[in-house]
């Protein structure tokens, strides 16, 4: 992964994003649909992957930003 890339977590009661290699949260939300919209949104403006959390904190989604760094050849 590169560094930048964005990840919508879990984060007390609620969500937030978080850009690697920050130590801080940039943005939280109350709701997962929320965070995950201002994520993507972050993750389109940088060229970088989006990662969308679980709850439990595993990694339940996975989206590259422009779709042309996608490893994967097919869409998703």
């Amino acid at each position: 992964m590169a560094k930048g890339d964005v990840h919508t977590v879990p984060h007390g009661e609620g969500w937030a994003n978080k850009v690697e290699g920050n130590k801080q949260v940039s943005n939280t939300a109350a709701t997962k649909a929320e965070a995950q919209k201002s994520g993507r949104e972050m993750a389109v403006k940088r060229d970088a992957e989006h990662l969308v959390h679980k709850k439990d904190g595993t990694i339940g989604e996975r989206n590259t930003y422009p779709r042309s760094r996608d490893p994967r050849k097919s869409r998703g």
